[in-house]
This record gives structure tokens, sequence and C-alpha cells, in this order.
């Protein structure tokens, strides 16, 4: 009995002396860029950012990132050199402030951009996190493809009562940069097409122009009185950048 007395009062002490681990705050910075283009922040309501335990999948942070896309020149005109800030205090991202205790491995997913349905990426990775060791700068950037396609006209369900029917879209860069001829996004480079269907049956396909109006596209057609769904699509040879919306229409 004595021996065992002596043995809890040798753990206790020992336990005494080691002293607990503490948790240190640690700073993440994620940022999420458009493919070809530039940061995804307030100016198209943010990406949602997702930061979990990859093990057990406990949720450690969440946010949208806010912020400005940043600045065009130094992103996408000038030559860039190795450990070049792309970004400052002002360009867009969420700032994850954890308290570790010890290493963890982690999954970071962006939902990007987040208010654009039809467009929604997700893009993730993962890396260990160390206690105290801030991860800022530019910090850990994820990548979305395509274009943010939205259809104006037809309208959802709308009761076209002439056969001369306008097809318009809007289309701009993940990061809502516009697309114009001989821009830095270069209309010119982009296919943009309109493929009609009536019951299942493709009907036409159409290439929409760019308009004066920046990212605005459009084309005209006439159709027969029926049930048609439009679908159109945004393509970047050079990137490899898509992009779709889809509606359905009727003309009496």
């Amino acid at each position: 009995m004595g021996t065992l007395y002596s043995k809890l009062i040798l753990v206790l002490g020992i336990l005494l002396i080691i002293p607990p681990l503490q948790a240190q705050e640690t700073e993440v910075m994620v940022r999420v860029r458009s493919k070809d283009a530039k940061f995804i922040g307030s100016s198209i309501g943010g990406a949602r950012i997702i930061i979990k335990n990859a093990e057990t999948g406990e949720l450690l942070a969440s946010g949208m990132t806010s912020g400005s896309t940043g600045d065009t020149r130094l992103i996408m005109q000038q030559p860039h050199s190795r450990h070049e800030r792309l970004t400052d205090e002002n360009t867009a991202g969420f700032l994850a402030k954890l308290n570790l205790e010890a290493p963890v491995f982690v999954t970071v997913e962006a939902i990007a951009p987040y208010n654009k349905k039809q467009a929604r990426v997700t893009s993730s990775t993962q890396l260990w996190l160390l206690p105290g060791k801030d991860i800022t700068g530019d910090g850990l950037v994820l990548e979305v493809p395509g274009f943010v396609v939205d259809i104006l006209s037809p309208q959802t369900h709308e009761r076209i009562s002439s056969e001369n029917v306008e097809i318009k879209a809007n289309v701009v860069m993940m990061c809502g940069c516009p697309i114009t001829p001989g821009g830095i996004w270069d209309a010119d480079q982009y296919e943009i097409t309109a493929v009609l269907s009536s019951e299942g049956r493709e009907v036409k396909e159409l290439q929409l122009k760019a308009g004066e109006k920046p990212s605005t596209f459009s084309t005209e057609t006439t159709l027969e009185p029926g049930m048609y769904e439009l679908l159109i699509y945004a393509y970047d040879s050079m990137s490899g950048n898509t992009g779709v919306d889809q509606l359905n229409f009727i003309v009496k």
C-alpha cells in the first residue's frame, strides 16, 4: 500500500512539474483568385472559406473573403519575380485566427463566387498548420476557374408574343472583372454561344457578339411558336475557363 501511495505521489509530482500545453494564436490569410484574373472580394459577394481538421472533420474557422479585387496592373500586366507580393492590405481575403495547441493537418475549401450559384466552384487544398506560425502576406491562395454567365434575355419562363427573339447575356470573370473588345479580358478572345433546344432536340446554335456595354453579349433570331430551353456558354481556349447559364421560355 505504501509503495502504491509513493508511486501516486511521484506521478502527481511529475504532472505538476510538466507545464500544460498552451494554445497559441495562429493567423492564416486565405485568398481566392479567379483563373487568369484577379481576387474574389466584396464586389461580387466574396468567396466562402472553410477550414477543417482533415482527420476529424472539426470546423476550425469559416468566413467570407472581403476587400478589393486587387491592383490590375500589378496582377495582370507586370512581370512577377519570386516572393514578390501580389496583394496589399486592401486586397480581398479571409483572415482566420486559430488557437492551436499542436500541429494540425487541415483542409481549406473556397466556394466562389458564393452569391452566383450557377457559377460556384469549390477549390480546396491541405496543409499543416503549426502553433504560432502565421501564414500571412499573400497567404494561402486558392484558384477558381471559370466565367460567371447570366442570361439577361429572354427571362425565365417569359412568354414572347413575337417570333423575333433577342438573346442577351452578361459574362464576367469569376472576380467580376469586365470583358470588353480589346481589353485586358478581351471579348474577341472568348467564345460566347447560345444553344436553343425544344423538346430535347437542338434547334439552333448562335454566336453572341459583344455590345457597347462592357460584359454584355447579344444576338437576335426567329423562332416558331413553342417551348424552348436556352443554354449560353462562355469558353476561352487559352485559359480553359468555361461558364454556363440556362433557362426556359415560351414563344406564343
